[in-house]
């Protein structure tokens, strides 16, 4: 049963709300699904909501998609070399998501006889599974009564008790609410609900306020303003970053290519060889950091954003006619780069060099 305390609403009307709107999604056991008899696969729950982290819905379908045909199952994933993981990962971001997807595949297939751990404390003494997964895969795959919360769910709380404290100190307090408002029985499809909610009724602009469950309950939507909440503290200016890429090139059509630290910003990524930028400080911005004397080209700048800060590299192109030796770097064919554990700064890196890079047919 759900139930209402002086301090929380009623359950029920969001997830009778649930029942008939719910999203279906790939991952997601549905409530018509329930009802015949199905039941949430902890894997395919917990390898989405790695991917979900800092990433939308859209465009984590076709990589949740990918994964399940490559590795069905955890034990499959904790087999699979870490190469071929970080390059089917490329371009979701957030990489060191990428690299404790692998490690948490191989703690359940060695410690754990390839089962996941059915309580929030046991999956967290996993790598890489921290409190929001936890709580996430506890309620969803396995019904415990935990607290999950998200973006989507701290808006929702926020409005609905008006929460002024601006995140992230709010977060807490939030989370104090979802643990009172969490029913006991439902607990996994009451999360998908509050997430589903946020998504479509209860969105941070324009909130479709009159189909909302839970609006004979919301304080924000009483004093009129449910767009001021969450409060969001002022916004530090991000910091910018320069350095430079260079791409070379042979006339054979391959391309020179290095594997970053597995460690860190982008760690165990593949990328052109650039200068020693990093989130503090900046790398050097000539061709006078080549890889290796040749005539090297400006051929315009790419920025990306990262969460900290914002990234501005010079790219150079050199053309060249047979592969030169190098120690710690390898040639690979152009038409083989969409295989490569390529990050999005480097793809546009090397599109800024080679217009047709990512267009060229596989040989």
């Amino acid at each position: 049963m759900t139930s209402t305390t002086p301090d929380a609403p009623s359950a029920t009307p969001l997830l009778d709300w649930y029942d008939r709107h719910h999203r279906d999604l790939p991952w997601r056991v549905s409530p018509p699904m329930v009802a015949r008899g199905v039941r949430a696969d902890p894997y395919r729950v917990w390898l989405s909501e790695v991917m979900l982290q800092q990433t939308t819905v859209q465009a984590v379908k076709p990589y949740f998609a990918n994964f399940l045909a490559r590795w069905p199952t955890v034990r499959d994933l904790a087999e699979a070399p870490n190469d071929d993981v970080m390059a089917a990962w490329a371009g979701l971001g957030y990489y060191a998501r990428a690299r404790n997807l692998k490690k948490c595949a191989e703690a359940v297939a060695t410690q754990h006889d390839g089962v996941f751990p059915d309580t929030e404390d046991s999956l967290k003494s996993l790598p890489g599974i921290g409190d929001y997964t936890a709580a996430a895969v506890a309620a969803i795959a396995f019904n415990r009564q935990a607290a999950v919360m998200d973006g989507n769910v701290e808006r929702v709380i926020s409005r609905l008790y008006a929460i002024a404290t601006p995140l992230p100190a709010g977060k807490l307090l939030m989370k104090q609410k979802v643990a009172l408002l969490t029913p006991a029985d439902r607990p996994g499809d009451f999360a998908q609900a509050m997430m589903d909610l946020g998504a479509t009724i209860c969105t941070p602009k324009r909130p479709a306020c009159s189909l909302c469950p839970f609006r004979g309950s919301c304080e924000a939507l009483r004093l009129h303003d449910p767009e001021q909440f969450p409060v969001k503290a002022a916004k530090k200016e991000r910091p910018v970053r320069r350095g430079a890429a260079f791409v070379a090139v042979t006339a054979d059509g391959e391309i020179l290519l290095q594997r970053r630290i597995a460690s860190g910003l982008l760690g165990g990524m593949t990328e052109v060889p650039t200068t020693a930028w990093t989130s503090r400080a900046d790398g050097e911005t000539s061709a006078d950091a080549a890889p290796f004397p040749a005539q090297w080209e400006p051929c315009g700048s790419v920025i990306h954003v990262f969460t900290h800060f914002e990234l501005r590299l010079s790219i150079y192109r050199t053309a060249i006619p047979s592969r030169i030796q190098t120690d710690d770097k390898w040639w690979e064919p152009v038409t083989n780069l969409e295989a490569q554990a390529l990050p999005t700064i480097m793809k546009k890196a090397i599109a800024t060099a080679i217009p047709l890079a990512f267009a060229m047919p596989k040989g």
